[in-house]
Order: structure tokens, then C-alpha cells, then sequence
């Protein structure tokens, strides 16, 4: 799995504060690349969106070529209020979904729990000068002054990036935004909150069209919640969501106009032998992600990585454990409230490795041709630049070797919850609590 294991790393510290101290805005909430794997967008829980963008190579610096530098950094989301139901709207930002690139400006989506907001993000490094009605320092002219007529030209001026938001997308959520994405017909794209899933049109704000609505008329007989949401990357009319009850559910949009009954079902049936208090809070699927072919899909709960066959529902086809030591120690995740964190998973360029996160700010990368699997750590220690990533293994029991980590020494506290795949090349990008990790292959 060397070819997948990030060797040359590169670290780019988020918002990096004395020693470890960092605030609660700053811990990145979501990671994610565009479309050319040239600019990556964080977000997090202080509203803010911070994209960084890939240097060039050149003769000067000919191992600059992995390295991501800060491209623009905007306000995306401010706390609000909502007066009727006394209640606090955070402004973390949720998610991150970036558009099609169709002209020279970059378009993303980035939501909260309750709004969505397109951003259009465009680079101005000319400026008019030379003006009728205004002097160069922006005064208004005296009109009985102006006796030539004076073409305005466009004059070279340092790189300016702007962010501007060219639509917000509000009040159809009733519960929190977990979920948004683009369909491939890049027109339109849904959003999932815990008990309902709108669809959009790109074009239209004030209205969208729910098409799948599980809310009970009694809240009391209420038995799943929605946890993730994905459109098709290749067919517009399907996407699928994920439960908290394990379970899949495809869509297909010619059906009907409320999808409310699903064309597939995927649910691995349970081991009794194995069921515990706990069975039905670590089988909650926290993401769920299609393969770039459309093939497959991958879900991740609590302890591991599901891929799924489109044409098989019965069980999935493969099953990778991220960290099975922990099973022994549940009792004490869910007293400190760890079992509740919600991992995400995503595959490499070409759906031949799959990648997600752990504890102790350690990342688990899976090749699935050779079945072959790696343990990386992201720390301020062990990353710094061209550095080569050591694997690290878990001690479950008996005498530990000298390079491994006990189970009882893990910090539960760091934990990389959110990473993100470079859509062409082995780039990865990691969040752990408040910094940013790049790592990518070794560079020869």
C-alpha cells in the first residue's frame, strides 16, 4: 500500500495559535476538494471558509508542486437567533460542495444547520481608470467642468480574490443540514437534514421540492433519523441516504415525486451472537459516499468501512475493520460521548482505495486490490516536511512492541473525523482538530 500511504507530507497549520491552545472556532469542520484537485476548501465551526490553492511547479523550486498555499479566506456563515423557537443558530459550517468549474470564477456551496449559501469565488487583477464622472480618487466632477469625452482603461493591479455570495438558500429546513450534493446534472442538488431531503434548483431560492419526508405524525413513534445523503455521480435522477438504524436506502426521482418509497434497500443483517447495548448506536451509518465510477458505495459507521455493490442489497461486498480494539471499550465511549462522533469516509481517484479516520489522530487508508491496509498518525511531531509517514499499530493485549501504542494510552480527544482525496493524484488532505495536513506520495 506504499503507493497510497502519503510519504512526502506537507503541513499547513489552520489558524495555528501558541503552543496547542487553539479556540473552539477554529477546529475545521469539513474538507474538501474541487473538481481539478488544484484548490481545497476547509470550513469551520466559526463560520469561516479558507481555501488553499496547489503551487506550480517551476525551475526554482522544482518540489513546490504539492504544496498548497492559502488562496482566499471569507466569512461564511455569522450566528443567528431564531426569535420563535428560542434557539441558537451555530454558524460551523456543516459542509463544503464545490461546482463544476464552467468560466475562469470557482462556484462552492457551504452550509450550516440551516442555510446554504453559493459563493462564487473570482481572482481581479486589472482596474478601470480614467473615468467622465469621477476623478481618480472616486469624487464626483463638476458636469460643467467635463468638455472632453475620456475612454476608460484597464490598468494591471495586484491579484485580488473575492469571495461574493450569489444566493442563500434558507428557511426549508426545519432540523439541522447534515448533508448537501451536486447532481450531476449540475443544475440542481439536495440537502438532508434528519428527517427530510429537498431538492434544489442551483437558479431558484425561494423554494425547493421535498422529496423524501420520514417524519411521523407522531414524533413519539419516530425510529431513524436521516444521517447522509448523496446524489449519483453519473445518473441525476438517483441518490441514496443512510439511516442511524444501519440501512440504506436508493432512490430513483422518475418514480415519484416524494420518494418516499425507495427502489433498494441495503442492510447487512446483524450477528446475534454479537448484539450488545450498543449494537444499534455503532451500526448508525455516519457517511455515505458513491464510487467515482457509480458503481459501488462506501458507508461508515462506529467501528468500520462498508463498500456495497449497486446490484447487491443483501450485504456488501467488502468490510474493512478501522478500529475493532475499540469494541472493548465502548462502555467507556459512550459514557465520555465518543461513540456519538461522526467519522467520514472517501475514496482515492480511482475507486482503488478507500480512506477515513480514527482516534489519537490517526487515519486509516485500505488498498482494495491487494486487501492490504495502514495505520498513519497526522502530528506536528512526525509531519514535518518531506518527512516520510511511519505506520503505526494498536497493542490490543499481551506484551507491547517497542514502536506500537497500548488501546488504554489513545487520546479519544484527538480525533480526524473529516478527510478529503485529491480527485486525480495520491494528495490527501487531513483534519485534525484545528490544523490541516497534506501529505501526498513521495516525490522522486
Amino acid at each position: 500500500i506504499q503507493a497510497h500511504c502519503a510519504s512526502g507530507c506537507v503541513t499547513n497549520d489552520h489558524f495555528p495559535c501558541l503552543a496547542d491552545l487553539f479556540f473552539p472556532a477554529d477546529i475545521i469542520s469539513t474538507v474538501e476538494f474541487n473538481y481539478s484537485g488544484e484548490l481545497l476548501a476547509t470550513g469551520d465551526k466559526g463560520g469561516r471558509v479558507v481555501i488553499f490553492q496547489r503551487e506550480q511547479e517551476s525551475k526554482n523550486r522544482p518540489l513546490s508542486r504539492g504544496e498548497y498555499n492559502v488562496y482566499s479566506t471569507f466569512q461564511s456563515h455569522e450566528p443567528e437567533f431564531d426569535y420563535l423557537k428560542s434557539l441558537e443558530i451555530e454558524e460551523k459550517i456543516n459542509k463544503i460542495r464545490w461546482l463544476p468549474q464552467q468560466n475562469a470564477a470557482h462556484f462552492l456551496l457551504s452550509t450550516n444547520d440551516k442555510t446554504i449559501k453559493l459563493w462564487k469565488i473570482s481572482e481581479r487583477d486589472k482596474r478601470a481608470e480614467g473615468y467622465n464622472l469621477k476623478d481618480e480618487d472616486g469624487r464626483l466632477r463638476d458636469p460643467f467642468r467635463i468638455t472632453t469625452l475620456r475612454v476608460p482603461v484597464l490598468m494591471p493591479m495586484d491579484l485580488m480574490v473575492e469571495a461574493s455570495p450569489r444566493r442563500i438558500f434558507a428557511n426549508a429546513h426545519t432540523y439541522h443540514i447534515n448533508s448537501i450534493s451536486v447532481n450531476s446534472d449540475h443544475e440542481t442538488y439536495l440537502s438532508a437534514d434528519d428527517l427530510r431531503i429537498n431538492l434544489w434548483h442551483l437558479e431558484i431560492t425561494d423554494r425547493s421540492f421535498n422529496i423524501v419526508d420520514i417524519k411521523p405524525a407522531n414524533m413519539e413513534e419516530l425510529t431513524e433519523v436521516i444521517t447522509a445523503a448523496e446524489c449519483h455521480p453519473h445518473q441525476c435522477n438517483v441518490f441514496v441516504y443512510s439511516s442511524s438504524k444501519g440501512t440504506i436506502r436508493l432512490c430513483d426521482m422518475r418514480a415519484a415525486a416524494l420518494c418516499d418509497r425507495h427502489s433498494k434497500f441495503f442492510e447487512e443483517p446483524e450477528d446475534p451472537s454479537s448484539r450488545s447495548f450498543f449494537s444499534e448506536i455503532i451500526s448508525s451509518i455516519s457517511d455515505v459516499k458513491f464510487s467515482h465510477s457509480g458503481r459501488y458505495m462506501m458507508t461508515r459507521d462506529y467501528l468500520s468501512v462498508k463498500v456495497w455493490d449497486l446490484n447487491m442489497e443483501n450485504r456488501p461486498v467488502e468490510t474493512y475493520q478501522v478500529h475493532e480494539y475499540l469494541r472493548s471499550k465502548l462502555c467507556s465511549l459512550y459514557e465520555n460521548d465518543c461513540i456519538f462522533d461522526k467519522f467520514e469516509c472517501c475514496w482515492n481517484g480511482s475507486d482503488s482505495a478507500i480512506m477515513t479516520g480514527s482516534y489519537n489522530n490517526f487515519f486509516r487508508m485500505f488498498d482494495r486490490n491487494t486487501r492490504r491496509d495502514i495505520t498513519l498518525e497526522a502530528s506536528r511531531e512526525n509531519s514535518k516536511p518531506r518527512a516520510m509517514l511511519k505506520p503505526r499499530k494498536v497493542c490490543t493485549g499481551g506484551k507491547r512492541k517497542k514502536d506500537e501504542i497500548s488501546v488504554d494510552s489513545l487520546d479519544f480527544n484527538k480525533k480526524i473525523l473529516h478527510t478529503a482525496w485529491h480527485p486525480k493524484e495520491n494528495v490527501i488532505a487531513v483534519a485534525a482538530t484545528n490544523n490541516l495536513y497534506i501529505f501526498q506520495d513521495k516525490i522522486n
